[in-house]
């Protein structure tokens, strides 16, 4: 007996969605905001698809708001094989996207042929960082973490000696995405280093 196409897809779609529950178990350099503890993966994509509904005036005029919070739902999947990147180990970075790729072509691959494709689209997109729906999609999930070092006395910034000068080159990733955001991020920067909380190289 042969099995109908329509349970073949369901088990494919049914088996995608066992594997991207991994996500909670990818923790993440960052804390949450109060400091109690650090965020995981799912979290952090959940948290930065709200950001992109409530901070959506600050978007690009005309941005697709939908894709905007489709590529962040799926930005961050592939590390349920990479492994969450901190964006200041400049050796981890090095041999990111590699890793990456292997990781969404295995992931998203488990996906019907159609479904696959358009997932897959939109974390291609949001890598590429091209689009204006991309590059507010990336604001935010920069601005996130700056977010919660600020109210956690430094964070993680302290935590691995982070500088204000490699923060402020991940705030041109911002700025790209979201002038307004980018001068809120810049004056957050330097508000941590007048407190202390981050320190100039």
């Amino acid at each position: 007996m042969t099995t109908p196409p329509e349970q073949d897809r369901l088990h494919a779609q049914l088996a995608f969605a066992m594997e991207i529950d991994k996500l909670r178990r990818i923790v993440r350099r960052n804390t949450l905001m109060d400091g109690s503890r650090r965020e995981n993966d799912a979290e952090h994509s959940w948290y930065v698809g709200m950001l992109a509904m409530v901070l959506a005036e600050h978007a690009p005029p005309g941005i697709d708001l939908d894709r905007v919070v489709a590529m962040l739902l799926v930005h961050d999947i592939v590390e349920i094989d990479a492994g969450d990147t901190f964006i200041y180990d400049a050796s981890a970075v090095e041999a990111q996207a590699g890793l990456e790729r292997k990781a969404a072509d295995r992931i998203f691959g488990l996906l019907p042929d159609d479904q696959a494709a358009r997932l897959r689209a939109l974390w291609d997109e949001f890598e590429e960082r091209e689009t204006p729906e991309a590059k507010f999609a990336k604001a935010l999930d920069r601005i996130a973490p700056i977010l919660a070092n600020h109210h956690n006395e430094g964070g993680t910034w302290s935590l691995y000696k982070v500088t204000a000068e490699q923060v402020l080159e991940k705030v041109k990733i911002i700025e790209e995405g979201s002038p307004t955001l980018g001068a809120y991020a810049t004056e957050i920067v330097e508000l941590s280093v007048s407190r202390g909380h981050l320190a100039r190289a």
